[in-house]
C-alpha cells in the first residue's frame, strides 16, 4: 500500500520572517465612492461573547438566538497630523505634495522629528493629476490605561471618493480628530491587520508540524528534525524544506470580520475585574465577531472589506454582552 505523506506546513506564508514594523502595512485599499477615511486603528483589549439573533439568511439557525465570540478593540479617536497626495507614475504612486498640521501632540515628538509647516493647505488643490489622497494619522495610546506607552503610532489612511472631494474632506480634518463611528458602521464587514504573537526561534516540529522520528529512522539521539534535507540534485537545500527559524511576529490579514457593536463607553462591556493583562476599557470600542491576530495591547488596523461576501444579512440584533469575570476561578 502506498504511503500518503503530504507536506507539513503551508508555503503560502513563506518566508516566515519577523515583521519589519509593529504597525501593519496596508498594501491595497478598496475602491469606493463614499468620501471618508477607509481605515482606522485601535488596540486589542481581549475577548468575550455576546448573544444575538442570527441574521444570516442561509444559516440553519436563522432567526434564533446564538452565542458569538467577539474581540474587543479599544479605539480612541485618531488625530490627523497631515494630508498627503499621490500621483500615478510609471513606477507606481509618487508623493506629489503634503501639508502638516500646526497643533501636533507633544508626545508625537518622541516618535519623529516634527516638521515645520510653511504651506497653505489650499496649495494642494493646485496640484494636477492627483490619484490618491491620504490622511497621516496617529493614535493616542496615552488615553488608554491598558496600553503601557505614550508614544503614538503613525500611519496613513486612504480617503475614498473622487480626488477633489477627497481632498476637501482631508483638508477639513487636518489637525482634528476622526472617530471610529465616522469610518465604520454596525454590521459592516472589515479586514483586520495585525502582527501575530511572537514565539521566537523554534524548531521544525513546532514551526512546521513535522512528525518526530522514531528509533527506526533516527539512528542517533536526534529525533526532532526532518528525515531528509532533500534529493542529491540540486546540490543545495531548497527553501521548501521545513527548518528551524523565526516563528510568530508575522503580519497577518484576516478578511471579512463583522462589526457587531460600536460603543462610546467601554466600561459597559468590560468584564468584572477587567480584561486579563489589559484592564478596563474607558474609550470608544468596537466588537468584532471572531478572533483577531496578535496578543492583547497589540495595535490592530482595520479597513473596509476589500472583497466583501455576497451573503445577505438583515442587521445586527444584540441581546446580551457578557461581562462575567475572565479571571477564572
Amino acid at each position: 500500500m502506498k504511503e500518503h505523506r503530504p507536506r507539513r506546513g503551508s508555503l503560502g506564508f513563506s518566508p516566515r520572517k519577523r515583521a519589519s514594523s509593529i504597525i501593519p502595512r496596508i498594501r491595497a485599499w478598496p475602491v469606493t465612492s463614499e468620501v471618508k477615511a477607509l481605515g482606522f486603528a485601535g488596540y486589542k483589549a481581549g475577548m468575550t461573547h455576546v448573544v444575538m439573533v442570527d441574521d444570516r439568511k442561509n444559516s440553519p439557525t436563522y432567526g434564533e438566538e446564538i452565542v458569538v465570540p467577539v474581540t474587543v478593540i479599544e479605539t480612541p479617536p485618531l488625530k490627523v497630523m497631515g494630508v498627503r497626495v499621490y500621483r500615478k507614475t510609471q513606477y507606481g504612486l509618487q508623493i506629489a505634495g503634503e501639508v502638516w498640521a500646526t497643533n501636533l501632540d507633544e508626545h508625537l515628538a518622541r516618535r519623529l522629528n516634527l516638521p515645520k509647516n510653511d504651506k497653505d493647505p489650499e496649495e494642494l488643490k493646485q496640484i494636477e493629476d492627483i490619484a490618491e489622497v491620504r490622511l497621516i494619522t496617529y493614535t493616542q495610546p496615552y488615553r488608554i490605561t491598558g496600553v503601557p506607552k505614550k508614544v503614538p503610532d503613525v500611519m496613513e489612511q486612504k480617503v475614498g471618493g473622487d480626488a477633489a472631494e477627497a481632498l476637501d474632506y482631508a483638508i477639513s480634518k487636518l489637525g482634528g480628530e476622526i472617530k471610529v463611528s465616522e469610518v465604520f458602521g454596525e454590521g459592516a464587514f472589515i479586514d483586520v491587520l495585525s502582527i501575530t504573537k511572537g514565539k521566537g526561534f523554534q524548531g521544525p516540529v513546532k514551526r512546521w508540524g513535522v512528525i518526530t522520528l522514531n528509533a527506526k529512522h533516527a539512528r542517533s539521539s536526534k529525533h526532532r528534525r526532518v528525515g531528509t534535507l532533500g534529493p542529491w540534485n540540486p546540490h543545495h537545500v531548497r527553501w521548501t524544506v521545513p527548518q528551524a527559524g523565526q516563528m510568530g511576529f508575522h503580519q497577518r490579514t484576516e478578511y471579512n470580520k463583522r462589526i457587531l457593536k460600536i460603543g462610546e463607553n467601554g466600561e459597559e462591556i468590560t468584564p468584572d475585574g477587567g480584561f486579563p493583562h489589559y484592564g478596563v476599557v474607558r474609550n470608544e470600542y468596537v466588537l468584532v465577531a471572531g478572533s483577531v491576530p496578535g496578543p492583547v495591547k497589540r495595535l490592530v488596523r482595520m479597513r473596509d472589506a476589500i472583497r466583501p461576501p455576497f451573503e445577505q444579512y438583515e442587521g445586527v440584533n444584540l441581546i446580551y454582552v457578557s461581562t462575567s469575570s475572565k479571571q477564572g476561578r
